[in-house]
C-alpha cells in the first residue's frame, strides 16, 4: 500500500468551501478516475496563521496505480482548475510513504 500526501492552503474564509469541494467534488471524482487501485483517502485541516492547511493522504495499492491515476511522474501533484481557484498556495510535487501499519483494515 502506498500513501500519497500532499498539501495546500486557502485563506480562512475559503477554507470551508474547500473542504466541501473535496468532500463533494474532487475526491469523488479521483476514485472514480482511479479505478481498482484506490483504497480511499484522508483530509486534514488546521488553523495556520493567517491561512488554512490542509494535508490530503491517498491510498492507492501500488506506485503502479499511483501512474495509472496521475501519468509517467508520480511526484506530480494534481489539482483540479476548480482546486487551484481555491487554493492560495499548493505544492507541486506530492511525497509517497508506504504504509507499513494500518490499523484500519
Amino acid at each position: 500500500m502506498v500513501a500519497r500526501a500532499w498539501r495546500g492552503w486557502t485563506a480562512p474564509d475559503e477554507a470551508d468551501q474547500y473542504e466541501r469541494l473535496l468532500r463533494t467534488e474532487i475526491l469523488p471524482d479521483m476514485a472514480a478516475q482511479s479505478g481498482e487501485g484506490f483504497r480511499g483517502a484522508e483530509v486534514y485541516r488546521r488553523p495556520a496563521g493567517d491561512e488554512v492547511a490542509f494535508m490530503t493522504v491517498l491510498r492507492f495499492v501500488s506506485m503502479d496505480a499511483v501512474r495509472q491515476f496521475v501519468g509517467e511522474d508520480p511526484r506530480d501533484a494534481h489539482v483540479p482548475p476548480a482546486a487551484r481557484s481555491l487554493l492560495r498556495r499548493f505544492e507541486d510535487k506530492v511525497t509517497h510513504y508506504e504504509v507499513v501499519v494500518d490499523t484500519h483494515e
